[in-house]
């Protein structure tokens, strides 16, 4: 028997889906779960009904899992910060551009990486600070998920091909446990268009959920992974539950679990709540 969860509170639906794919249902608390031993097409339902289907796997134990890391840019917030603070520098669509095909697995990550802070070049380090305050939010339902986290005593950590100065305060503000990301050189206030020390690449990602793993005796069957991007699929490969959350198609097509309409609380359906 197979279960698959409908992300959703809507009962209609709900009984909609029941019918259509002839399986039993029951009710949570935020969602629905339904069980079969029949083949289910969890994309036609996705389209059919545009809300999010997924397969609970066999082998996911949610009393089992001890830490989430999630990407940061487009994951756990709703923006590319390496974008807004080129838009100060008036080139947001030029390095937008490099960001997009990066994400999608077109480019390089360390080239693409170096290639769009080289473009920030001498920006006033304060452009930083009104991203973070009048660009950055965190996406819907991601303090919610924190929140949950915190409840089942479960580590959280924000790994990101970005920039520490956004890290580090998010993960201050909504109170993760663990960040790391790239550091941007300022000289002089301003930026210097390279970054100090080696790159937060996909590698660099999947080695921070091994060392977070052997810092706490963690396995990492016991890690969720949350990613959108190319540069996500290494750490999201290593743990034990990976999740695309409204994610670019190669990611999404490798992932466990995919969220393309809820937001970051829908991770939470996963503990059968």
């Amino acid at each position: 028997m197979k279960t698959f969860i409908l992300h959703s509170q809507d009962l209609s639906i709900a009984k909609l889906v029941s019918k259509k794919v002839d399986a039993v249902i029951q009710q949570k608390r935020t969602h629905f779960r339904f069980t079969t031993n029949k083949i289910i097409d969890l994309d036609a339902l996705r389209e059919a009904f545009k809300l999010d289907f997924n397969f609970v796997p066999a082998s996911f134990s949610p009393n089992q899992i001890a830490l989430l890391v999630s990407d940061m840019d487009s994951t756990l917030i709703n923006i590319e910060c390496i974008d807004e603070i080129a838009d100060f520098a008036n080139l947001k669509p030029q390095v937008a551009k490099i960001t997009e095909l990066a994400m999608q697995g077109e480019l390089d990550f360390d080239a693409s990486l170096a290639q769009r802070v080289a473009l920030l070049k001498g920006l006033d380090v304060s452009v930083l600070e009104k991203v973070y305050t009048n660009k950055l939010q965190v996406n819907s339902g991601g303090k919610e998920l924190i929140d949950f986290l915190k409840s089942k005593h479960i580590k959280s950590a924000v790994v990101s091909g970005g920039f520490t100065y956004f890290t580090d305060r998010l993960a201050k503000d909504i109170g993760l446990d663990y960040s790391r990301a790239n550091v941007l050189g300022v000289d002089n206030g301003r930026l210097t268009g390279v970054t100090q020390g080696s790159i937060i690449n996909a590698k660099a990602k999947a080695d921070f959920v091994h060392e977070l793993c052997q810092k706490h005796t963690f396995d990492a069957t016991q890690v969720i992974a949350v990613g959108d991007g190319a540069n996500d699929l290494a750490m999201m490969k290593v743990a034990g539950l990976s999740v695309a959350y409204h994610a670019k198609p190669i990611v999404a097509k490798q992932a466990d679990i995919s969220i393309n309409v809820g937001g970051l609380d829908k991770i939470i359906d996963l503990f059968d709540e």
